[in-house]
C-alpha cells in the first residue's frame, strides 16, 4: 500500500511531460514553417523587386551565418537559464522576423528579416529539440531522435507548401503566410508557457555564453562521418533554397509558387516521414543506406536539369529527401546513445552548427560562381560533393560504443518521463 501513494502523483507528472513533449514538437514544426515560408516568394522578389540569384543566395548565407553565430554563443544557454525561456526568446525572434519580411522591396529588408529568423532558428534548435529529447516517450525506441532531427524538416516542408498555395491561390500574397505564421507562433508561445521546464535554473550563464564547441568523449569517434552527412545533406538543402526557385522556373519551365513549394517539400518531407526507417538499422546501417539513397537521388536531379524533366526532378527529390531523413536520424541516434540530460543541447548545439555550416559555406560560394556558371553545372557541382559524401559514409561509418550496460540504463532512465 506504501508503494502505491505516489501514483497518482507519477501519472500527473506524465501527463505533463507529454504536454511539454507535444508543444516542443509544435513549436519547432512552427518555427520552421516560418523559415520555409519565405522559399516560394523568392521568385515573386526576383520578378517584383529585381532581386537576382546572388541577391538571394546572400539571404541564405545571412539565415545561415546568424544560426551559427547563435548555436556558439547560446547553444548550452538552455543548460543554465532552462528550456522554456530560452525557447520562449527564440519564437519571438522568429515572430519579430515576420514581421519584417511585411515589407520586403528591398534586399536588405529581405536579409534582415532572414537573419532574425536565423538567430530564432538557432536558439530553437539547441533548446527545443533538447526539450523534445528531454520529455520524448521511451517508446517507441527511436522517437527521440526522429522528432528532434526530423521536426525541423517536417516544418519547412508545411510552411513551404502553405506559401507557395496562399502566393498562388490566397489574398495578399506577399503578406498572408507571414500573418499566419505570426498567429501559430503566438500559439506556440502560449504552449511553451503553460508547460514544465525540465531543467533547473543554475548558475554559469554568462561562461557559457564563450563561443565553445563541446560534446562528450565518447561521441567524437562519430564526428567525422556526422560532420560528412550534415554537411552535404543541409547543402542540398540550402541549394533547394537558393538556386532550386530559378532552376524551377528557368529550366524545368513553371511559374507556379505552388509547384515551387512542393518541389522544395518533395526534399524535405520525405525526411521526415522516412526518418522511422531508421530505427530498423544500427546506427552506422542507416547512415549508409541513407548516403547511398540520397546520392542517388542527385543522380536523377542532375539528369532531370539536363532533359527538363518536371516529374523525373521530383521523384529524385523524393528519393534524396527520404535518404537524407534515414542518415541524419541514424546519425542523431548514435550521437544521443547513452547521452546524459545535460549533454543533449551541447550534442544538438554541435549538430546544427555542422548543419548551417553546410548550407552557410556552399551557398556563399556557389552564390559568387552564379554569375560566372549556368545553374545546371552549380547543381553538378552539389552532385559531386553528395557522391564524395556517400563513398566516405560507407567507407567510415561507425556505431557507438556499447561497451556497459549501466551507460545505456542511465539513457534510458533521463530520457524517461515518470510513468
Amino acid at each position: 500500500m506504501h508503494n502505491a501513494a505516489p501514483a497518482p502523483d507519477q501519472d500527473r507528472q506524465g501527463r505533463t511531460f507529454r504536454l511539454a513533449f507535444l508543444s516542443a514538437v509544435l513549436s519547432l514544426t512552427a518555427a520552421f514553417a516560418a523559415v520555409g515560408s519565405t522559399i516560394p516568394l523568392f521568385n515573386v522578389y526576383r520578378a517584383q523587386d529585381g532581386f537576382t540569384n546572388a541577391d538571394i543566395s546572400m539571404t541564405v548565407v545571412a539565415y545561415s551565418a546568424a544560426t551559427i553565430s547563435t548555436l556558439l554563443i547560446l547553444g548550452r544557454l538552455s543548460n543554465h537559464v532552462g528550456r522554456r525561456p530560452t525557447a520562449l526568446v527564440s519564437l519571438g525572434l522568429l515572430l519579430l522576423g515576420c514581421l519584417v519580411l511585411l515589407n520586403v522591396h528591398h534586399i536588405g529588408v529581405l536579409i534582415a528579416g532572414r537573419l532574425l529568423m536565423g538567430l530564432g532558428a538557432g536558439l530553437a534548435s539547441s533548446s527545443l529539440t533538447a526539450y523534445i529529447v528531454d520529455t520524448a516517450p521511451t517508446k517507441p525506441a527511436w522517437l527521440a531522435s526522429v522528432a528532434s532531427s526530423q521536426t525541423v524538416m517536417l516544418g519547412l516542408a508545411i510552411g513551404a507548401i502553405a506559401s507557395g498555395a496562399l502566393v498562388q491561390f490566397g489574398p495578399w500574397p506577399r503578406d498572408l503566410i507571414y500573418l499566419i505564421s505570426v498567429g501559430l507562433l503566438v500559439v506556440s508561445t502560449v504552449l511553451i508557457a503553460i508547460s514544465p521546464d525540465t531543467v533547473t535554473a543554475v548558475g554559469g550563464a554568462w561562461r557559457s555564453l564563450h563561443p565553445t564547441v563541446r560534446v562528450p568523449v565518447r561521441v567524437r569517434p562519430l564526428l567525422a562521418v556526422t560532420a560528412v552527412v550534415l554537411l552535404s545533406t543541409w547543402a542540398t538543402g540550402a541549394f533547394y533554397q537558393a538556386f532550386v526557385p530559378a532552376l524551377v522556373e528557368d529550366q524545368l519551365r513553371t511559374h507556379s509558387s505552388l509547384v515551387l513549394g512542393l518541389v522544395f517539400a518533395a526534399y524535405m518531407a520525405p525526411s521526415a516521414l522516412s526518418a522511422p526507417l531508421s530505427g530498423r538499422f544500427a546506427p552506422a546501417g542507416a547512415q549508409r543506406i541513407g548516403m547511398v539513397a540520397f546520392c542517388v537521388g542527385w543522380t536523377g536531379i542532375i539528369t532531370a536539369i539536363a532533359t527538363g524533366a518536371l516529374p523525373l526532378f521530383i521523384t529524385a527529390t523524393i528519393v534524396a529527401g527520404a535518404g537524407q531523413g534515414i542518415a541524419i536520424s541514424g546519425t542523431t541516434r548514435g550521437l544521443l546513445h547513452a547521452s546524459s540530460q545535460a549533454d543533449r543541447a551541447p550534442i544538438f548545439a554541435v549538430v546544427y552548427l555542422l548543419s548551417y555550416s553546410g548550407a552557410t559555406i556552399p551557398s556563399l560560394i556557389s552564390g559568387q560562381l552564379s554569375n560566372t556558371f549556368s545553374l545546371p553545372k552549380i547543381a553538378l557541382g552539389y552532385g559531386a560533393s553528395a557522391l564524395v559524401a556517400t563513398l566516405f559514409t560507407v567507407i567510415a561509418a561507425r556505431n557507438p560504443h556499447t561497451d556497459t550496460t549501466s551507460r545505456h540504463d542511465e539513457y534510458t532512465r533521463q530520457t524517461s518521463p515518470p510513468a
